[in-house]
Parts: structure tokens; C-alpha cells; sequence
């Protein structure tokens, strides 16, 4: 081989290399951010094929256009009733903008730790503002449950002092006063309780209805910080639900009061059929005697007329 052909292929190998690093692919479930020196250059890639980029200098970062997943760990909460339960959660999200995306977290482990972050402290938010019954169950709550569970978690208002009687003599002296004072009081019972109605009601209101309703008050609190890391959060479920073991005890006690009031009841009203059915006995037996007695008092009455006339 001559001088000239050797330079030649060396020339052509050169030439493929660095061709063959100047080309990169993007399919379809990519997305790509191209960095030159760790900086951005131009627009992401979300379009499929054949792109160009400087060989040796731009480093290409890809991304997936899909649903990815999210799995959190299961940690202990607190609902508004005071109850401690262990909370298991998951979550889908996706790259919506890929360059915030890396110019924030960088890739999908720094990703996977911000959600970690913000769904979990989303989650304990809410279930602290709810409470336990809200949190187990998948359906509505009834508005007597409402009610009831608006109650529950309202804070204890703080007790009077007890007035201390007054002498005798001084009674007749502070009648007229005194008349005042409860007049002033009344009224300001009036007010204390019309400020209250709105505050019960509003309480009452904030009461989730369900576990789905919780799960997107948790999506809802979660996805605006997200949207500025250009994460997408599609949806977050609650996976697992379990008791502590001192709330676990309770529940299983309350289970077994139910359960024996519901037996009880049957009983009850076993216990009710049951004499109804010896009443009716009882009434159709009086009946049969009553009939028996009546036609052996007939028989007895003919058989003696018989006997008279023989």
C-alpha cells in the first residue's frame, strides 16, 4: 500500500469516528438535554431520530417521556383524633419539562429524593387534618358521621371557675348587680355562639370525604413544587393503611363491641319471637281445652238426659 492510500484510510477512519460521535438517536420514550461543558445547549430533543452534536464536547442526557414510579416508605402519622397509624403511599410522575427538569434535580435519583420530600410531608399534612375514619375508609362519610367526627376533633373548651356563694347578708345587696352581670353574660353567650356556627360548620366542611378525596388534596399540595423542578405528579395513592399496636387493640375491641351488640340484638329478638310463639301456643291450648271442656259438659248433659228417660 502506497503513502498516499495509507493516509487515505487514516483520513476515512478519523472521519466515521468522529462522525459516528457527532450522531446520537433519540426514540421514542426519550427525551434528550444536550450540556456542552455541563451547560444546556439549544432546546431539549422530544422529537424521534437522527440528531447531530459536537463530537467529544456535548454530552447528551436522556430522559424518559413515560410514567415512572414513585415508592415511598411507610411512615407513622397522626390523624386529628389522635390516633397513630402507619402510612404506606405511591405515586406516578413524568419529566414534563426536561430541561428545568436537569437544570433542578439532574436526574432521576435527585428526582426520586425531592419526591420524597414533598409527597411525604404532603401526606402527613393531610392525614393530620383528618380524622381516622376519614382515613381508612373508601367511601363518603355520611353527615352525621360528618358531624360527629367534627366533634371529636374540636379543642376542649376550657371549664368555668365555680362561683363561690355569697354571704347572707350581702345576697339582698348584690341582687341588682348581679341581675346585670348574667344579663351581660347572656349576651355574650349569644355571640360566642354565633361565632362558633361558622367556625363548627367550616370544621365540618374540611372533613375529607374518603380516602379518594385525600389522596388528591395530597397530589394538590404536592404538585405545585413540583411543577418548578419540571416534574408532572399524575397521581398519588395511598397503598397500605395499618393500626399501632395501642390503636390496633382499641379497634379490635370496638370490633368485638359491635359484633356483640349485633349479637345481642339477634338474641333479643330471637328472645321476642320466641315468647310470641309460646303466647300464640298457649292461647290456641286455652282454646282446645276450653272446646274439649265444652262439648264433655254436652256429652255428660245428654248422656244424663238419656239416662232420665230410661
Amino acid at each position: 500500500m502506497s503513502g498516499g492510500k495509507a493516509v487515505g484510510v487514516v483520513v476515512l477512519l478519523i472521519g466515521l469516528f468522529l462522525g459516528m460521535n457527532a450522531i446520537y438517536t433519540v426514540s421514542e420514550v426519550d427525551q434528550v438535554v444536550v450540556t456542552r461543558f455541563g451547560a444546556p445547549v439549544g432546546k431539549p430533543e422530544v422529537n424521534p431520530g437522527l440528531k447531530f452534536k459536537v463530537p467529544f464536547v456535548d454530552v447528551v442526557n436522556r430522559f424518559d417521556k413515560r410514567f415512572l414510579p414513585w415508592d415511598g416508605d411507610a411512615n407513622q402519622m397522626v390523624t386529628a383524633d389522635k390516633k397513630y397509624i402507619w402510612v404506606d403511599t405511591f405515586a406516578r410522575w413524568r419529566v414534563a419539562d426536561p430541561l428545568l427538569f436537569f437544570q433542578k434535580v439532574r436526574n432521576e435519583s435527585g428526582a426520586q429524593t425531592r419526591l420524597d420530600d414533598l409527597i411525604d410531608g404532603a401526606t402527613r399534612t393531610v392525614v393530620a387534618s383528618q380524622p381516622l375514619l376519614a382515613v381508612v375508609r373508601s367511601t363518603a362519610l355520611t353527615d352525621e358521621e360528618l358531624a360527629a367526627e367534627a366533634e371529636n376533633i374540636e379543642q376542649p373548651q376550657q371549664e368555668q371557675p365555680t362561683a363561690v356563694p355569697a354571704p347572707a347578708e350581702d345576697n339582698k345587696a348584690e341582687e341588682g348587680n348581679a341581675q346585670a352581670k348574667a344579663e351581660g353574660e347572656d349576651a355574650q353567650k349569644e355571640d360566642k355562639a354565633a361565632e362558633k356556627a361558622p367556625d363548627a360548620e367550616k370544621s365540618s366542611q374540611e372533613l375529607v370525604r374518603g380516602r379518594n378525596a385525600i389522596q388528591e388534596r395530597i397530589r394538590s399540595l404536592a404538585a405545585p413544587a413540583l411543577v418548578e423542578m419540571g416534574i408532572e405528579l399524575i397521581d398519588v395513592r395511598i397503598k397500605r393503611i395499618n393500626y399501632v399496636n395501642s390503636v390496633q387493640v382499641k379497634v379490635f375491641e370496638r370490633m368485638i363491641s359491635e359484633r356483640k351488640r349485633i349479637a345481642a340484638q339477634y338474641r333479643s329478638e330471637g328472645q321476642g319471637e320466641a315468647a310470641k310463639i309460646r303466647g300464640q301456643m298457649e292461647q290456641e291450648l286455652k282454646e282446645i281445652e276450653s272446646e274439649s271442656y265444652r262439648q264433655a259438659k254436652e256429652i255428660r248433659g245428654n248422656a244424663d238426659a238419656e239416662a232420665t228417660d230410661i
